[in-house]
């Protein structure tokens, strides 16, 4: 399977077994904090067995301290100094935990929130088991930039608005780092509601879950891009080969690290100011101002669709798409189940 593939999976089909006999060996968990408290933390998650998998799956937990006791790790793996030594947030993406191969990052952090200290990173180099929408499943070699992290709201009501600050600060962070080492800025745009796209073609994906406990909503936040793996589709570095002659490669921790460094500024200005604040520059990066698109709207009695030409003018407050009908009334857009191009599953639901 290639990156941003999604398939279905099955136990019962070919791959199930395939699938089982990946795990029989333990998943292997590298800790690191960017400060001395963090890292006294992840010996006392070390010490007491705290981390589990989904189904119990053997894991094989360390400190980054005692990686050279390890078999050393591969030129191409992520790497945790470069990465912790610019990391300038004030809580996200301090605590990490690195694997070279798992199932799913997003299963990480999920499976452990309550453990983890908020902020908390999960990234991998392989990853065999990503999440996607419904229960589709992303397979991630090699050059994929996968990771999971996980924050805390009270306001259930702008949550479902996460993920579009995650897609605006992974675009800026883009780039930040090409001008930074002298790269034309990618256009990297956003395909509404999580899709990142570039030069036509999807490059990444946003999945943000949450779940409610004591009054708070606990949400794991994941993203996967296509960083230096070309196939299927593209990746960020082979666009770059074609605008300059310049050699430079984006490297993963660059690009981890400023979309922390943007994210943390764009989450605060977001629980500060509201979506609001962001909107102008959002708007700027997505694919869809002006965008005409055919959609359905039910009857009274749900027994007959109609099918309206609408043009998007912007996000509502509750985390939807706005449109304008051809009579000039406003209607909110909502997607109708699970489909890679949601702009052929829209239903339009009125604005009072």
């Amino acid at each position: 399977m290639r990156p941003f593939k999604e398939y279905q999976y099955c136990r019962q089909n070919e791959e199930g077994p395939q699938y089982e006999m990946e795990f029989e060996s333990p998943t292997t968990l590298v800790l690191c904090g960017k400060s001395s408290a963090e890292n006294g933390l992840a010996k006392v998650l070390k010490t007491s067995n705290t981390l589990k998998l989904p189904d119990d799956a053997p894991i094989n937990v360390v400190l980054h301290s005692e990686n050279e006791k390890l078999e050393s790790f591969q030129n191409d793996a992520f790497k945790i100094d470069s990465y912790m030594n610019s990391l300038s947030t004030s809580r996200i993406g301090k605590f990490l935990i690195y694997s070279p191969k798992l199932a799913s990052t997003h299963d990480v952090v999920s499976h452990n929130f309550c453990e983890l200290p908020i902020g908390t990173v999960c990234i991998a180099d392989v990853q065999l088991k990503g999440r996607g929408r419904s229960k589709n499943v992303w397979e991630s070699p090699k050059g994929c930039l996968m990771f999971s992290f996980t924050i805390q709201m009270e306001d259930g009501r702008v949550v479902p608005l996460v993920q579009y600050v995650a897609c605006l600060a992974m675009t800026e962070a883009i780039n930040d780092v090409c001008i930074r080492n002298g790269i034309p800025p990618l256009n990297v745009r956003i395909k509404w509601p999580n899709d990142l796209y570039l030069d036509g073609l999807k490059v990444g994906g946003i999945l943000c879950t949450s779940t409610y406990r004591s009054k708070k909503f606990n949400i794991s936040a994941g993203i996967g891009l296509n960083v230096s793996n070309e196939k299927p589709t593209t990746c960020l570095n082979a666009a770059i080969q074609r605008l300059t002659s310049n050699a430079y490669q984006l490297q993963q921790e660059d690009i981890v690290t400023a979309f922390f460094n943007k994210f943390e500024n764009f989450y605060n200005i977001f629980i500060n100011q509201g979506f609001q604040a962001l909107e102008e520059l959002y708007y700027k990066t997505w694919l869809h101002s002006g965008q005409r698109v055919i959609v359905q709207e039910k009857n009274e009695n749900q027994d007959q669709i109609s099918e309206h030409v609408v043009t998007i003018q912007g996000i509502t407050t509750s985390g939807y798409l706005l449109a304008v009908s051809e009579d000039g009334q406003e209607c909110e857009l909502h997607p109708d189940g699970n489909s890679f191009d949601f702009f052929k599953g829209l239903v339009r639901r009125k604005l009072v």
